[in-house]
């Protein structure tokens, strides 16, 4: 008898519950640096300025509101799937969303929260709340360690 697939394996986004899916969040961080997008080019550029509401182990402070507070926050969706091709490469969602299996690192399947920032991938570390960064400043700061 095999054992039971984890439910990333046999669902695509749109099916799982909302445990399930806010399950998949790794931890990393990475959707809440500020973006810069290129206009003629629309490449999308991650910055290491962090919102001001991450606490320092990668987590939303103000999450529950973070809508109300951040009017442009990132709210990630299932029946935005198709336009997932923004987030990093090691992104739960986008890679489910590729049909590509989860890294060892990711909490579901370590069974660790801290694998992921061990690991290296998440922002723990290496982001500056944007309390410090003027906005007209915002291209000093792109980074390129997302992937």
């Amino acid at each position: 008898m095999s054992p039971t697939q984890p439910f990333w394996e046999t669902k695509k986004l749109h099916e799982m519950t909302r445990e399930e899916w806010e399950s998949l969040c790794d931890g990393c961080a990475k959707c809440c640096l500020h973006k810069l997008e290129d206009e003629d080019t629309a490449e999308v550029y991650y910055t290491k300025v962090v919102c001001r509401y991450m606490d320092e182990n990668c987590r939303c402070t103000e999450y529950q509101r973070r809508n109300q507070l951040v009017p442009n926050c990132v709210w990630l969706k299932p029946e935005d799937v198709d336009h997932f091709h923004w987030l990093p490469s090691t992104c739960a969602y986008r890679l489910i969303a590729e049909g590509k299996k989860l890294e060892w690192w990711h909490p579901l399947v370590s069974g660790n929260s801290n694998t992921i920032h061990k690991a290296g991938i998440s922002i723990k570390g290496r982001a500056l709340s944007e309390e410090y960064v003027h906005p007209d400043g915002m291209e000093e700061h792109i980074i390129h360690w997302v992937e």
